[in-house]
């Protein structure tokens, strides 16, 4: 029986989704990437999962997609294949619970539009990042889509157009990644970050996740007004109501979600 492309455990409410075919540098087939659909399907579900961090086995995180599938593939295929990459980067979007990319190597192409799509990333000082396309005469329009709102326009462009990886620490400067940890330390430091996210009321945690993203498309007078309503709705929730109580008590809040 072939060894499944993707692992999944859970650990203390933390759902730990592993890429594991680092013999093909961990492409994002069509396999995998329903796989990995499935893996967040069932988190979102899972009560018991409060935060999901997404990981790799191998040197390399993601090399981005099989280009052995998209130049065998027809038309068709290669229009399911975008498509589902775009299911899949939506679906880690629109989760209700926070997304963390733990990065120990080289994130190229989707894979670094994987990344740049999850809500935090922690990254090895050994990790990189690019967006090669240019490289091989397949811009990296879709990888952009994600990279260009995490990473300001004129950095955005100068991995576009030259293909070059960046490191760590310029990723860090860049705003793509979080944070950047030793690479002894990349699973203790994820998961103390993901430990700190998933103390936080799971409710305000998925209103705060859904209503930023959505602000973030509009313009300002459309994102305040979205905004201070949503913060009305958040005070009428149970945890809105016990976590002001116990600050005015002065009393640890116990959450209900």
């Amino acid at each position: 029986m072939p060894e499944s492309l993707t692992l999944n455990e859970v650990r203390n409410g933390i759902a730990l989704l592993t890429l594991n075919n680092p013999r093909r540098r961990n492409a994002l087939s069509l396999a995998m990437m329903d796989e990995m659909l499935g893996h967040l399907e069932s988190a979102e579900r899972d009560d018991g999962v409060r935060v999901i961090v997404i990981r790799a086995e191998g040197p390399v995180y993601s090399s981005g997609h099989d280009l052995r599938e998209l130049a065998e593939g027809n038309i068709e295929d290669q229009t399911i294949l975008f498509a589902r990459c775009t299911e899949l980067m939506e679906a880690v979007r629109l989760l209700p619970k926070p997304v963390i990319a733990q990065v120990q190597g080289l994130a190229t192409a989707a894979g670094c539009q994987l990344v740049a799509t999850c809500d935090l990333v922690v990254a090895s000082d050994e990790s990189g990042f690019a967006t090669p396309g240019v490289d091989i005469g397949l811009f990296c329009t879709t990888p952009a889509v994600a990279v260009g709102r995490a990473v300001p326009l004129k950095k955005t462009m100068e991995m576009l157009l030259t293909g070059q990886p960046i490191s760590a620490s310029e990723a860090l400067e860049a705003g793509l990644v979080n944070r950047v940890v030793p690479a002894d330390r990349l699973e203790e430091e994820t998961l103390a970050l993901a430990e700190k996210v998933a103390s936080a009321p799971m409710s305000t945690v998925s209103i705060g996740k859904s209503a930023f993203y959505r602000q973030m498309a509009m313009d300002r007078p459309q994102a305040y007004e979205l905004a201070q309503r949503v913060m009305v709705e958040n005070l009428q929730t149970a945890d809105a109501k016990e976590g002001i109580g116990a600050f005015l008590e002065k009393r640890e809040p116990r959450w209900h979600s």
